[in-house]
């Protein structure tokens, strides 16, 4: 059976007949829930979705639901709240039946954790799973399919704390593990946000292969757990010219750069940028004496199709969409899916 290949398609740029063969499943980033366990609506996937089923019959699409403008709690108060549980749950009904969705990704960042500004606590452990289970058992009311009901994941050793992972893959088709943004805005310390494995000296040991196995010893089956990909990047400025940039100190947390083509035609070997690979990680970055830039890039995403055939995974998905502009990443994953 073919693995998956997931994108997070956000309304920046419609997804192409070619680009649409090649995944599996998209999730539609993103629809927006409320307080009041309704679920806001309107991407513009939706006009779409009559021509991509055409051009790929299999294809499943879902939206992927994160907490409304002004709502950052919405999450954690309908998760706790029976009577909005139920009216949640009937509105990932409506919108299957309504919209013609073939499911619900739930991106929730995340329970238990308050850093991001939400209400959190330990109660959203049992509140994640009773929720989880409830619309479940909504969706599996509905005649004559299987809606998809998937969340996206933090990829360290505090969500599968927060999360009872056992329990709740009992509901969940699979899970998009956020293999991304391993090092971000809390590491002030240069290095690969989406490595494959860790590199020796870094204090801050993350990997995809690490969070991976993490997940499995805590119950996850692999062909329910989706590697993820980055086509953007990471960004630290100020960094000392030593060891090329990679594993410094800096002052501050790593924000944005720029997505794959952008990064391609501006920054490889170009505008003073240098191209390193790492071979324990099976990583790049780019180095301009003051600028370091983690990301994916054709060779690191040939290694991780690699390793999910070899260890069994259920398949690839990357965020996002609009930051391969030529469909090069997305060609990548599709070859290396495939061998």
């Amino acid at each position: 059976m073919r693995k998956m290949v997931l994108g997070y398609v956000t309304e920046r740029k419609p997804v192409t007949e070619a680009d649409a063969r090649k995944l599996t499943h998209i999730c539609a980033a993103f629809g927006k829930l409320g307080r009041d366990g309704s679920i806001t609506a309107d991407h513009s996937i939706e006009a779409q979705m009559e021509q991509l089923r055409r051009w790929n019959p299999d294809i499943r699409i879902s939206l992927s639901l994160v907490n409304r403008g002004g709502e950052p709690d919405a999450f954690p108060k309908v998760f706790a709240d029976p009577a909005l549980r139920e009216a949640f749950a009937r509105s990932c009904v409506d919108l299957i039946v309504r919209k013609g969705y073939d499911g619900v990704d739930l991106d929730w960042e995340y329970p238990c954790v308050p850093s991001n500004g939400l209400d959190a606590g330990p109660q959203d452990r049992d509140n994640f799973t009773e929720t989880i289970r409830i619309v479940r058992e909504a969706m599996d009311r509905i005649p004559g399919r299987h809606p998809l009901l998937t969340i996206a994941a933090g990829a360290d050793v505090y969500y599968a704390t927060c999360v009872n992972l056992p329990e709740v893959i009992r509901y969940l088709d699979f899970i998009n593990l956020m293999t991304y943004d391993l090092k971000c805005g809390f590491h002030a310390l240069t290095g690969h946000h989406t490595a494959l494995y860790n590199s020796t000296g870094d204090y801050f040991q993350n990997s995809c292969d690490q969070a991976l196995r993490l997940f499995a010893q805590h119950g996850v089956p692999k062909e329910k757990l989706l590697m993820g990909a980055a086509f953007y990047s990471r960004k630290w400025t100020d960094i000392p010219d030593r060891n090329h940039g990679f594993l410094q100190l800096s002052k501050t947390g790593a924000g944005y750069g720029p997505g794959w083509t952008d990064l391609k035609e501006d920054c490889m070997n170009r505008n003073g940028f240098a191209y390193y690979w790492d071979d324990e990680a099976k990583a790049p970055y780019l180095f301009d004496g003051s600028t370091f830039l983690s990301f994916d890039d054709p060779r690191s995403l040939r290694e991780k199709c690699a390793y999910v055939l070899r260890e069994g995974y259920g398949g690839i998905f990357f965020w996002e969409y609009s930051c391969d502009r030529e469909g090069e990443l997305l060609g990548v994953l599709d070859q290396g899916i495939r061998e």
